[in-house]
């Protein structure tokens, strides 16, 4: 279930970043959030304890954030209607 509610956010935020009215600094902090999560490069590095990871999760959690604040109400909310009717 975990896994299929992941595939689900990655699609969401492709959408977001495909369409055309969403802003390009939201573009660039989802791409950075998908790129941060998918590569092996840390700012902090993960065999530290706890804050090795937890820089992982608010890096990627601020990034969507800031991302999705930026993009319009309308967009948001068409992208997630794709998703949940698919």
């Amino acid at each position: 279930m975990l896994a299929r509610r992941f595939r689900e956010e990655l699609a969401f935020y492709r959408l977001v970043m495909k369409h055309p009215q969403t802003p390009w600094a939201a573009r660039i902090l989802i791409g950075a959030a998908i790129a941060y999560t998918v590569f092996p490069i840390d700012i902090i590095p993960d065999f530290i304890p706890v804050i090795g990871y937890l820089d992982d999760l608010l890096v990627v959690v601020v990034f969507i954030w800031l991302a999705v604040r930026l993009t319009p109400r309308h967009v948001i909310e068409e992208c997630r209607g794709k998703i949940n009717a698919g």
